[in-house]
């Protein structure tokens, strides 16, 4: 397979990467613009290596992508290339309308005119482009009940609202010009190579230097957790074997409490950090993000049914691999840290 992946230097992209060149043996073009929460470090592991090449640009540059198709003629497009944060597209919310939506856009273009000049009818049955997109896009749950493929869309976030658009245009170029278009819907990622802005590794790094433990709210809100690389492997699962038209949510049947979260966090911390030159961390409450969606939880019966797919990782496996991980790698996040990020309170408008 040669795969055309959009933000290959992010946190979930970089996994991606990283397994289908070193554990599938694929050919992969990682496209990424570099903002603010891309790393090149979490690609160490397969730079230099004959399947996998890098080109810095923007989902945007329709030129550029025109080109890009042209010269590597990819197999599939893996499209994550995003911005994430909800608590950045509370106060700047224009980021998110460009790379989310015009950019998605864009990509869909670019790849509908590679995919209609396609001389070889099995290289045309065989191209697949696959929009990876976020639980967000469809609100909040009461107590009860999951996410499942056909719940209706109802975004609370300028974050969501992006997503939601950017999945609605995927499935009209679908419906309209043929191409061949799947979407995957994932719950909270965690894991290795995560930006220190995310609730995971902010607590973490926060633990490390004794610092308080801010939590929005009363921490009652509920996240299913996902480990970063069963998300790659579902992710390389519906691209080689899902179906055309199709939506599969991917999610880690570990719902958590925020504040259950932390407490895991600071416990182990404290376990496996004992010498840390550190006083204990508290818990602090703090203000509630604006619109915080109460309770997100994913029913991923149709991928593990239909595809075959099970995650690795529960919460308790996974979460000491990722504590352990920020351990032993201060090589990846001190230049972060080092380089102007603060970790301080994003999202609340004035």
């Amino acid at each position: 397979m040669r795969v055309l992946v959009t933000g290959g230097a992010g946190f979930i992209g970089s996994a991606v990467c990283r397994r289908l060149v070193r554990e599938r043996g694929w050919r992969v073009l990682n496209l990424d613009a570099l903002t603010y929460a891309a790393n090149l470090a979490s690609l160490c592991k397969i730079e230099g290596d004959a399947n996998y090449s890098f080109v810095k640009g923007d989902i945007r540059d329709r030129a550029l992508l025109d080109k890009l198709f042209s010269e590597f003629a990819p197999d599939a497009v893996m499209h994550l290339a995003a911005e994430s944060h909800v608590d950045r597209s509370i106060t700047g919310s224009a980021a998110f309308v460009q790379t989310n939506i015009v950019g998605t856009h864009t990509l869909l273009e670019s790849a509908l005119r590679y995919w209609d000049a396609l001389g070889d009818a099995d290289a045309k049955q065989r191209f697949r482009f696959l929009h990876v997109s976020t639980d967000e896009v469809y609100g909040s749950l009461g107590a009860e009940g999951l996410f499942v493929e056909t719940t209706a869309y109802d975004p609370r976030s300028p974050y969501s609202a992006s997503k939601a658009a950017s999945d609605h245009l995927a499935s009209a170029w679908r419906h309209t010009f043929g191409l061949p278009v799947l979407i995957s819907n994932c719950s909270n990622n965690y894991g290795p190579y995560q930006f220190p802005e995310k609730l995971i590794p902010a607590m973490i790094l926060k633990a490390l230097s004794g610092e308080p433990l801010p939590v929005y709210g009363d921490g009652g809100n509920v996240r299913d957790w996902l480990y970063v690389d069963d998300h790659a492997s579902a992710l390389e699962l519906i691209v080689a074997k899902g179906r055309v038209g199709e939506t599969y949510n991917v999610g880690g049947r570990n719902e958590m409490k925020n504040i259950d979260v932390v407490n895991a966090i600071r416990e182990l911390v404290e376990e496996l950090a004992p010498d840390r030159n550190a006083p204990r961390s508290e818990i602090k409450f703090v203000k509630d993000r604006p619109g915080h969606d109460r309770r997100y939880a994913i029913d991923c019966t149709k991928l593990e049914s239909e595809l075959g797919w099970r995650g690795a990782e529960s919460f308790e496996t996974g979460i000491r691999k990722t504590v352990q991980w920020y351990l032993d790698r201060r090589d990846w996040w001190a230049p972060i840290l080092e380089g102007g990020f603060s970790g301080e309170r994003l999202g609340l408008r004035k």
